[in-house]
Parts: C-alpha cells; structure tokens; sequence
C-alpha cells in the first residue's frame, strides 16, 4: 500500500483500563498515528507510556475504549477480520505451538488465512528460504532456541504475504546475528512497500530503522518527525538524548 492513503490510521485513540477497586488507568489518552506503505513509522516511549497497548488495539487483540483505529483501510471494532487479513502482527512475547514444527505452524496459519495447495505450499517454501529456516524448520517449536523461535513467530506473521506490519520489541532477547537477520527482514519489508510500526527501547534500532520516529509518553504523543527533526527541535546530536530532553521536560 503506497501513496497518500494510510495503511494504518489511528485518531483521538483512548485505552482506559478499570482496576477492581473502580480507580481507572488511561493507558493510552488521545493518541493519533499515521502509517503509509513503504515507510517505517518508530514507537518509542518509556515503559507504561502506551505503545504496546496502541499495537494490541491494531491488531484487534483489545477494544478501544474511544476513537478511530483502521488497517488498510479496514475498522478494528467494524471490521476485525478484515483487519487481520491484511495485517502481521509479532511481539517479543508471542508464542508458537511448542508440538508443531516451523514448516506445520506455517501450513497451519496459512490455511487460517484461506491459503491452500500449491499456492500455500509456494508461499511457505518462499518464507522459510527468506528467514534462513530450513535448517530447523522440520524440528518442533519446543526444542528450538529462543531466535528460532522468534523466526517461526515473525514466518507465521508473514506467511499471507500481509501490506501492514507491526512488531512489537520483535528483537528482545535475541542474540546480535539473529537480531540482525531480523532488522534486514524488516528494511527489505519497507522497500517491498509494506507500511511497517515498530515499537523498540533501543536507539540505535529506531535510528538505522525509521522513517519517522513518534515519542509517546503517557499515553500521548510528545512528538512526531525525523531523526533530523527530533535533533533540530531539541537541539542534540542523537535520538537518545533527543528522547530524554523530551520525555524529561
């Protein structure tokens, strides 16, 4: 999805969550977002400031509690499968089946997106050769390592060729040479014009990475622009001191 249109829209968005003594959490508060085909639009913020809780509302995993959230075109609370049919969702913490193999978890989220034959049998052919999985794709999840895992996770993602990514700390807990496999995959996604939303907690990631950087903070958004245009407005030379002039006041 390139052009004007976004691939991922999100308007005066508001997540309260309500705690059992009736007191309430604003997890995310007003928050608007912005996300076109080939770009890499990058979530940073503090723990607790909403970034996970915004991502979890794309993927139609929560509900919102106000405002507008679309995928493609496609309403998260009108048009749930619609969203899911267009979009790839991967977190550090996502499971996978521990008693099916990388090539069956493919098959299987294959057909769950109406893949079938030949053509699902190309496709997971395609994504095992483009994640460097055939060595280990026949072994079940359980006795893979960590970055195996975390491949099959982000195959499973992909394996119906989505336009809209979101990946969540997708890197977290991953040794370097995995972790680069990763972000190499992602940089090859953007300039396959997929429209791609990373949450990360590392810099240097968010700086090789994206596009356009939004620092939430609160559950709102502090600011939203270029590396250049963090460093101008704030008057630093790198995105970590960017981000701490911001979030600190």
């Amino acid at each position: 999805m390139t052009g004007a249109t976004p691939a991922v829209e999100v308007r005066g968005l508001r997540k309260v969550f309500r705690g059992s003594d009736a007191t309430e959490v604003r997890a995310v508060d007003g928050l608007d977002l912005v996300c076109r085909g080939g770009e890499i639009v990058g979530l940073l913020g503090p723990n607790g400031a909403g970034k996970t809780t915004t991502l979890r509302i794309l993927a139609t995993i929560l509900r919102p509690t106000a405002g507008t959230a679309s995928v493609a075109g496609y309403d998260v609370l009108t048009s749930p499968d619609g969203v899911r049919r267009h979009l790839g969702f991967v977190s550090s913490s996502t499971g996978v089946y521990e008693r099916l193999t990388g090539r069956e978890t493919l098959e299987y989220y294959g057909r769950l997106h109406g893949m079938e034959g030949e053509r699902l049998a190309a496709r997971v052919e395609e994504v095992l050769t483009l994640l460097e999985m055939n060595d280990f794709c026949e072994r079940v999840c359980g006795r893979l390592s960590a970055g195996q895992r975390q491949k099959v996770s982000l195959a499973r993602a992909i394996v119906h060729d989505p336009p809209v990514l979101i990946l969540d700390e997708p890197t977290a807990n991953l040794d370097v040479i995995v972790a680069r496999n990763v972000l190499e995959f992602v940089e090859s996604a953007r300039d396959s014009g997929r429209a791609i939303l990373l949450s990360t907690h590392l810099f240097s990631e968010a700086e090789r990475l994206c596009d356009r950087i939004v620092v939430v903070h609160e559950g709102k958004v502090l600011a939203s622009g270029t590396l250049d245009d963090h460093k101008v407005a704030t008057g630093t030379t790198n995105l970590e001191d960017a981000f701490f002039k911001m979030v600190r006041g």
